[in-house]
């Protein structure tokens, strides 16, 4: 699937790049598959995969090049991350978003950008952009206390960004926006207790009274119409549009988790029978063949919607266009149906796979934990994306959500 319904700009060059850094992730998956049940257990992303990951510059595929970062392209970041969701839901899910929010921060003034990567190129960024706090502006900027949950990526992250709610004082007034602090201003409350996604540490993150200078703040409606504070308007990346580069992020780990559960069905199949029948394995069961090629189909549709939604997104950075309403819907629309879609193979693959998937030493019970936890983000809300796109359709651009 390395060329279907990539954008139609896509350089060799480009695709090289894409297979040079699957392949890296790749070789990654089986030590995250054997560090799995470790990072379960510890509720958290264990050094050893995060090591692994820095090594092989997967932390860096969203960064500004200015910075020693890759600055790839969205289908590339799903693809990355579908591989590393193969060995670990959790590692890939936090890896995931602490990337995003590095693209996040790509949209920042210079300062900002500077302030997070200057002295360390390496700092790595997470966030929730819920507003979830007070602001109250001040000379300079803002003095921010909140809580926002669920920050995954925090406990492996040197800075993070927060939403703030509009805020008026002192002369000046602020959107609803985010903003960047340095994780020494903040403190990590212990709450990620879940049946799945375990691993991602997606903890409280809580600031006390803390000062943020008025240029680590953004505006949130205006990112949502294109208008991004980065004077570096030739990268093509922090053009690409808020909304849908937050959501389709949100997919990879979905593909990897399903196209794991296939995987494992069609390599258990030839040394399982089935009970209570006559059948020595389950590939001379029509019920299993039928199963698995329904759920293969199953990936597939889902990697295909979310190539297409990848696909306009890059295309349309790389030509400078900002899409409209009724794209920025289709793309939202196009993410929560692959979510769903590949949630849905895994539910056949469970019941093809038999009772032993909920065995605790079967990795199939925690593809189908993570997979039921993470569909169900709010920004990938496959009911709310549907109502979103079908009123664009017919001509409604309000009423729903901000984040289209």
């Amino acid at each position: 699937m390395s060329i279907i319904l990539d954008r139609p700009g896509a350089t060799d060059a480009d695709r090289q790049l894409r297979a040079d850094l699957v392949d890296r992730a790749a070789k990654l998956v089986p030590l995250l598959a054997a560090n799995a049940k470790r990072t379960e257990d510890d509720r958290r992303v264990p050094e050893e995969n995060i090591r692994a990951i820095e090594e092989a510059g997967l932390f860096t595929i969203m960064q500004p090049k200015r910075f020693g970062g890759l600055q790839v392209d969205f289908r590339t970041k799903l693809e990355v991350t579908r591989e590393l969701a193969r060995g670990c839901g959790s590692t890939a899910w936090a890896t995931s978003l602490m990337n995003v929010c590095a693209w996040f921060t790509g949209m920042w003034g210079e300062q900002a950008q500077q302030d997070v990567w200057g002295e360390n190129p390496r700092n790595r960024v997470a966030g929730v952009f819920a507003p979830s706090a007070t602001a109250r502006v001040v000379d300079g900027g803002l003095v921010v206390t909140g809580k926002w949950g669920w920050a995954s990526g925090c406990l492996h992250s040197q800075w993070a960004l927060v939403g703030t709610p509009a805020a008026e004082g002192e002369g000046r007034s602020y959107d609803q926006g985010m903003v960047l602090i340095p994780m020494a201003d903040l403190t990590v409350e212990d709450t990620w207790f879940v049946v799945g996604m375990r691993g991602t540490g997606s903890n409280t993150l809580v600031a006390d009274e803390v000062f943020v200078p008025e240029h680590r703040f953004i505006s949130v409606p205006k990112m949502t119409v294109g208008e991004v504070a980065t004077p570096f308007k030739d990268e093509a990346l922090y053009r690409s549009p808020f909304v849908p580069g937050a959501a389709i992020i949100l997919a990879g780990p979905q593909l990897g988790l399903a196209q794991a559960a296939l995987d494992l069905v069609v390599e258990k199949a030839p040394r399982r029978g089935i009970s209570y029948t006559f059948y020595e394995n389950q590939t001379q069961a029509p019920v299993v063949q039928l199963a698995v090629a329904r759920a293969a189909s199953l990936v597939d549709t889902a990697h295909l919607l979310a190539y297409r939604a990848a696909a306009e997104i890059d295309e349309n950075a790389h030509l400078g266009v900002f899409p409209d309403y009724t794209a920025r819907a289709r793309a939202r629309m196009d993410v929560g149906q692959a979510i769903v879609t590949a949630r849905e193979a895994i539910r056949e693959l469970v019941t093809a796979h038999g009772a032993s998937s909920f065995a605790e030493s079967s990795p199939m019970q925690r593809i189908w934990r993570d997979s039921e936890v993470a569909s169900r983000h709010a920004v990938a809300n496959p009911e709310i994306s549907a109502e979103v796109y079908g009123r664009a359709l017919l001509g409604i651009h309000e009423g729903v959500s901000p984040l289209v």
